[in-house]
């Protein structure tokens, strides 16, 4: 029963792709040096999504893809300063570039369009009981 869940849960419910967090690429990672300063390092990977108070020589670069309630991509990317300079970096593996980022997007949005499904509402239901 828990598998049609979801189904059950959303149905008649448009919820909206939402994208939130600074997204990275790695051609922005490959632009870090070591040495860079802060000034530097935010123009090139954009404003941080979390700076503590706390630990000002840490900064922290989230991104998270939810669709229809969903999850789908979850990154972190970490930059550590010593000294306002940077230090060293971490994080999750990035897209290629922009332009791969955009054609993966575009694949997961086209891909998964229910306008895609060439069956009819009846059809769909009716296979929810077969299985």
């Amino acid at each position: 029963m828990d598998t049609y869940l979801p189904t059950l849960r959303s149905f008649g419910v448009y919820m909206l792709d939402v994208n939130q967090g600074n997204y990275l690429s790695q051609d922005m990672v490959d632009k870090l040096k070591v040495g860079q300063t802060k000034v530097q390092v935010r123009q090139l990977l954009g404003t941080p999504l979390v700076v503590s108070a706390f630990r000002d020589n840490r900064w922290d670069y989230v991104y998270k893809f939810t669709r229809q309630g969903v999850v789908r991509e979850h990154r972190t990317f970490t930059v550590y300063f010593v000294a306002d300079k940077l230090a060293r970096w971490e994080g999750d593996e990035m897209p290629a570039s922009v332009a791969e980022l955009n054609k993966s997007a575009a694949a997961i949005t086209a891909g998964e369009s229910a306008w895609s499904d060439p069956r009819s509402w009846w059809e769909k239901v009716v296979d929810v009981f077969k299985n």
